[in-house]
């Protein structure tokens, strides 16, 4: 659907052109560490998709998800070194720029398939 799609492979090096924010010092904000402000966008984008498709059959809905779940796994990954730290204001912006581009491809994706 999206996670093995060209448009998704293609964010995926917009992200890693991006990584040195990850990188550099800053001062850390907030009480949430990367992996929760992760988890936060991500469920927050697919409660977004969700309600901008409410007629979504179920089995897509899964998919969705399931995809959602596979997009944080590469963050994790891509981001383990610093995943348990507080993010930056540099880093929470990449981060808010990358899921909402990837929510573009699960809106497309998802118009596709209804």
């Amino acid at each position: 659907m999206v996670v093995e799609s060209d448009g998704y492979a293609a964010l995926i090096e917009y992200f890693i052109e991006n990584l040195a924010v990850f990188a550099a010092s800053g001062d850390k904000v907030g009480s949430e560490n990367i992996d929760d402000l992760v988890h936060e966008l991500v469920a927050s984008q697919l409660m977004v998709i969700c309600e901008q498709n409410k007629d979504m059959p179920q089995p897509l809905r899964f998919a969705v998800m399931s995809e959602a779940d596979k997009v944080v796994a590469d963050l994790e990954e891509i981001l383990s070194s610093v995943w348990n730290q507080k993010p930056t204001f540099a880093q929470i912006n990449v981060l808010e720029e990358y899921i909402g581009l990837v929510k573009n491809l699960f809106d497309a994706a998802v118009a596709e398939c209804a």
